[in-house]
């Protein structure tokens, strides 16, 4: 039997014979492309996964608290609220951990900028800063910098191996951004892309949709084909050979991310987690973001559309919110837990529904970009493995030091590239100022330490210091201390050895 022959099976059996409407039309050269794109699809599965999606977008959403109850106490950290000698100890633990190699981080980056407004993937964002700095390069530098750190304190050299997942849309551009920005002095060896699955976008009646004559509209699996794509490109057994114990995970968006956060590790590894979320309290009860808690005895992320507006408004004895852990897509797993999932839960994770824009030909083959939602794309989440985890634990940190997402264009009021540019630079300002500098503004009076403005408003100073000089604030005050910086100041290496010199 041909290939042809047992494609055309395969969607007949799954019921989608429309796809190969338009083969007679197409040349050969489209024809090979098409049939090798066919061949890729899990033909035994398609019209489980049609039938599914059909009836998961079809489902009344879910209501209710679900018994949800809040995270204990003993299993809560904070940046804000445990007492410093804590803080302390866990980021020892954190670089003791990272100085042995034990310690990866892993980057979420298969999705494509739409909402973005741009075509290439969000890593390759420059958000406007005085440097003209991207994300990657800016989170490369952040990598450098702990290494170093590592480095100094345990008299070691280590690496902190960076895994980026990227996705059919992604994995080109970043290999070919890396290659031209020479890993932005990273290790190339230490740099592992690796590629996400795709799956068919489908119509409501449960109907594979055609993007063209001889191309399926495919999407990714979501951030939760993590673990399949661990499998898929044997990453597990690279940690393994590493020697990686401990891997942080997170979201490409994020400005403000500490890569390979010590105090972070250290805190899961003192309590022997298998899976750690970070959390900040929500700026408000209905604000929009999934809420870390436990549902009948079990850890996971509850969406704020199914928590009940009188339980969102709950507060505890000091006033704040009992359900205000919201989840910013920062995680810690071992690798045995990693394993485990790959191994026995994978198969148990449950495909969320996301109604989206597709672009599809009509049956007369004419390209048509919807102007309402048309199709369902099914997509798992990092989160949905939670609840298989034994000792999980949360750690709440402050939103301005960690948390600025890069989601929309500046036409959004949230999210966008002006808050999260405001973000950094604000946050900057905060660290300059704590380090005893005076940083002046345009019109070369003093800005006031602790002044601080809305993300969506210019900080009063612009002021960018390079992760290679300070991993989040640490050594300013010894080059800072008693200057008066004009602004808007760049502080790289060879403005900080200036300042020193001075």
């Amino acid at each position: 039997m041909s290939s042809l022959e047992v494609v055309k099976r395969g969607l007949e059996l799954a019921g989608q014979r429309h796809v190969l409407q338009f083969w007679p039309e197409l040349d050969e050269e489209e024809r090979e492309r098409f049939l090798q794109e066919l061949a890729l699809l899990d033909l035994d599965g398609l019209r489980a996964h049609c039938e599914r999606a059909a009836a998961a977008a079809a489902a009344p959403p879910a209501g209710g608290d679900r018994h949800i109850e809040p995270v204990p106490p003993e299993l809560i950290g904070s940046v804000k609220k445990s007492d410093p000698e804590s803080l302390s100890a866990w980021g020892e633990e954190g670089l003791l951990q990272i100085s042995q190699n034990r310690v990866g981080v892993l980057l979420l980056a298969g999705g494509q900028g739409t909402r973005l407004g741009v075509q290439y993937p969000k890593g390759m964002y420059n958000v406007g800063l005085p440097s003209n700095k991207t994300l990657y390069q800016i989170q490369a530098e952040r990598i450098h910098k702990i290494q170093q750190l590592a480095d100094v304190q345990r008299g070691s050299k280590c690496s902190v191996p960076w895994y980026i997942m990227t996705s059919e849309f992604t994995l080109a551009p970043t290999q070919k951004f890396f290659k031209e920005n020479n890993y932005f002095g990273l290790e190339p060896s230490n740099v592992i892309l690796f590629e996400q699955r795709m799956i068919p976008a489908v119509t409501f009646d449960g109907k594979v949709i055609l993007q063209g004559r001889g191309k399926i509209a495919m999407a990714p699996d979501g951030n939760g084909g993590l673990y399949q794509a661990l499998v898929d490109n044997k990453v597990l057994e690279d940690m393994r050979r590493r020697g990686v114990e401990y891997l942080h995970v997170y979201c490409v968006d994020n400005i403000l991310v500490k890569m390979a956060d010590p105090v972070f590790i250290g805190f899961c590894v003192s309590k022997g987690a298998d899976c750690g979320a970070k959390v900040v309290e929500k700026a408000y009860p209905t604000e929009p973001v999934g809420v870390v808690c436990r549902v009948q005895g079990v850890s996971q992320v509850v969406e704020y559309s199914e928590i009940h507006p009188d339980t969102a408004e709950l507060r505890g004895p000091g006033g704040e919110l009992v359900y205000g852990a919201g989840n910013i897509c920062i995680h810690f797993f071992t690798r045995a837990f990693l394993q485990e999932v790959a191994e026995k839960f994978e198969s148990q994770l449950k495909p969320h529904v996301a109604i989206k824009k597709v672009p599809f030909v009509d049956s007369e083959g004419n390209q048509v970009k919807p102007t309402k939602p048309n199709g369902i794309k099914m997509e798992k989440f990092v989160f949905d493995v939670f609840p298989f985890s034994r000792n999980f634990v949360a750690f709440e940190v402050l939103r301005e030091e960690e948390f600025s997402p890069l989601k929309n264009a500046d036409s959004a009021s949230t999210d966008n590239p002006t808050t999260a540019r405001n973000s950094l630079l604000t946050q900057h300002c905060r660290w300059a100022a704590a380090a005893g500098a005076t940083l002046l503004d345009q019109h070369e009076k003093p800005v006031p330490p602790g002044a601080s403005v809305s993300p969506a408003d210019a900080p009063p100073a612009q002021c960018e210091i390079s992760p290679l000089v300070s991993y989040f604030g640490e050594g300013l005050d010894l080059m800072l201390k008693g200057k008066k910086l004009r602004t808007p100041l760049i502080l790289d290496l060879i403005k900080a050895k200036d300042l020193q010199a001075q």
